[in-house]
């Protein structure tokens, strides 16, 4: 197999670089670093079956060879980075996911888009499962983030129904683990900061907002297993234990070993109040379910972060 990954330098597309190597693909990591970082794949560069092509997906590709399956999962994902760069976020969800359509169009390639839970906006149906159509604010402080997605769906399926595209939607609730940006401004990376530095950990609102996290590892094998068959999706890949974000502070307080306090914070706008996936379709369709609790994809988080080593750096930004 030969595959393409589009903001293969971020957080979960690194991950997926990982893997597919693993499991001896050849792999173009395609990806212009306006969130990603080059550390990300540095161990996997100069190594046979690998390949780093600096490129803006919102330009046409360049020729990149014969390709098998086509991941895309470059945008910027963190309300840090899309706030910074609204119109290129709104652009790689238009323009950037055409150009990687076209490219499996021409080679009869698997796609597999990586959507995001925020399609649901805040939801009024829960847990959130596929056919529920969402509830967003189309002009809203999430909106760069949340519309380019959804058209970026739409347009996946648009392909696949026109051009006979073999696409599959993959919709990511949040992921965690190495490798994600200490300064990205989302939740589990600035908790993790906060109480390794003994700093006050800083809950929006009141805390009782409500999250589910998935361990990186699951959240790729949930891709791997989504392009490894003709599933369109969309599908959920998260962990459907919900928790609130206080909880979630106390257990990274709890895991670091911290006795920093706990302190509120001015409420985020639009910040959904739950949001926790149903993975009935992932579990019947894909045969996946997250394996890795919150408890050890912590650890497995701060080890990383006490020993940087290889692939497990926790250097980068999640680009999906």
């Amino acid at each position: 197999m030969r595959v393409v990954v589009t903001g293969g330098a971020g957080f979960v597309g690194s991950h997926l670089c990982d893997a597919l190597i693993a499991d001896r693909c050849d792999v173009v990591c395609v990806d212009n670093l306006a969130t990603g970082r080059l550390q990300n794949v540095e161990h996997l560069l100069g190594r046979a079956g690998f390949d780093f092509v600096e490129h803006d997906v919102t330009e046409p590709l360049p020729e990149l060879g014969p390709v098998d399956a086509v991941f895309a999962l470059a945008s910027a994902a963190s309300p840090m980075h899309y706030h910074r760069l609204p119109i290129e976020t709104l652009r790689a969800g238009a323009r950037g996911t055409e150009h990687t359509l076209l490219l499996a169009y021409e080679h009869g390639a698997r796609f597999v888009l990586a959507s995001t839970s925020e399609v649901y906006g805040d939801p009024d149906v829960h847990p959130q499962h596929e056919t529920y159509w969402g509830r967003v604010n189309p002009i809203g402080p999430r909106s760069v983030y949340d519309e380019a997605k959804r058209f970026a769906e739409a347009l996946t399926v648009a392909y696949g129904r026109s051009l006979g595209v073999n696409t599959g939607i993959a919709r990511i609730f949040n992921t965690y683990g190495p490798r994600m940006g200490f300064d990205d401004g989302r939740m589990v990376p600035t908790f993790l900061r906060q109480a390794l530095d003994g700093a006050p950990l800083t809950v929006t609102g009141t805390g009782d907002q409500t999250r589910s996290l998935c361990y990186v590892s699951d959240t790729v094998a949930g891709l791997l297993a989504l392009s490894r068959c003709d599933e369109p999706g969309p599908i959920n890949l998260g962990n459907p234990v919900e928790q609130t974000v206080s909880q979630i502070a106390e257990e990274i307080r709890r895991v670091v070993g911290s006795t920093a306090p706990i302190v509120h914070v001015p409420a985020v706008p639009d910040d959904p109040r739950r949001r926790c996936p149903d993975i009935s379709r992932a579990r019947e369709r894909l045969g996946w379910v997250p394996v890795v609790s919150l408890d050890e994809g912590l650890r497995r988080t701060i080890a990383a972060i006490e020993e940087p080593v290889g692939d497990e750096s926790p250097i980068g930004v999640l680009t999906t």
